[in-house]
């Protein structure tokens, strides 16, 4: 829908609004819905973000256990959290604050948390052999040093074994796009639609070679991005059209050949025989493209 370049030394994190700026001018929208990642939002860009008066929908980080859960934990003392259980925290906005009212929506997942663990066993274990003496101090957070003595980080264990599973989302949306109240499974649930973007991101890197850039003019630069985005669009169309991904369509249809010899005035074509799957697809291109 749009491409824009920036220098390699400015950081993602200020780029942002400038393009959401620019996207909204071009299509003459008077508010569109941020949905990123915390570590592609600053607390500057967060600020800018509520001062333009976009809503947003963001991952946050979790330093420690979230008040509502704390509560929760309390009242439930004998009860272990439920696969895809959803903590509700507001956050309105004081009389000086210049932002709307935000929730914070808190979702624990059995499959995160198992992951979590996983690493943090991992990384305590290799903490214990530090510590032992039998293999080097390396950068480990588990491991906590005071002048020459190592000791394990039992505190900061019990505070991440403590958070495994959770993760946050905050919002400032007042409504659903269809008008109707805010729920947490809308906001989670576009939250994780990023995957997409992450996709077409990996596709544009490595199925169509965005980068590395051999270009050192901006023009050239971006003559190339706005080819390789034109290229992901047309991509993207062939796999919604077809059921296919890009990278098995290309693996697939590249070894069939149509070879076509001239021989004085006679004209001879030869080519690979299409099997039916290839037939199929290729008709339903052809289908949508008259369409």
């Amino acid at each position: 829908m749009a491409v824009n370049a920036f220098e390699g030394n400015k950081a993602e994190t200020k780029t942002m609004l400038p393009v959401i700026e620019a996207f909204m001018n071009a299509h003459d929208l008077s508010d569109v819905t941020v949905v990123a990642d915390a570590g592609m939002i600053s607390a500057a860009n967060q600020q800018a973000i509520e001062a333009a008066g976009l809503s947003f929908i963001l991952a946050v980080k979790i330093p420690e256990v979230p008040y509502c859960v704390r509560s929760w934990q309390e009242a439930h003392p004998d009860e272990a959290f439920a696969d895809g259980q959803i903590f509700t925290q507001p956050w309105p906005a004081g009389p000086k604050d210049q932002r709307r009212d935000q929730v914070i929506y808190y979702q624990y997942r059995h499959d995160r948390a198992r992951r979590t663990l996983r690493g943090i066993d991992e990384q305590v274990a290799k903490a214990e052999q530090a510590v032992a003496g039998k293999t080097a101090v390396k950068r480990n957070r588990f491991i906590a040093l005071a002048g020459a003595t190592k000791s394990v980080n039992r505190t900061l264990e019990a505070k991440v074994r403590a958070l495994a599973g959770l993760k946050g989302y905050a919002t400032n949306l007042a409504a659903c796009p269809d008008g109707t109240e805010i729920i947490p499974e809308f906001v989670i649930g576009a939250y994780h639609r990023l995957y997409l973007i992450e996709k077409a991101f990996r596709m544009s890197k490595h199925d169509l070679q965005a980068r590395p850039i051999y270009h050192h003019k901006r023009e050239s630069i971006e003559a190339h991005l706005t080819i390789v985005f034109a290229a992901l669009a047309v991509s993207h169309w062939i796999e919604t059209q077809t059921g296919w991904s890009i990278k098995k369509l290309v693996r697939t249809v590249r070894r069939y050949r149509t070879i076509t010899i001239q021989a004085g005035p006679h004209t001879i074509t030869a080519q690979n025989p299409l099997p039916d799957d290839v037939r199929e697809i290729i008709a339903k291109i052809h289908l949508a493209g008259r369409h």
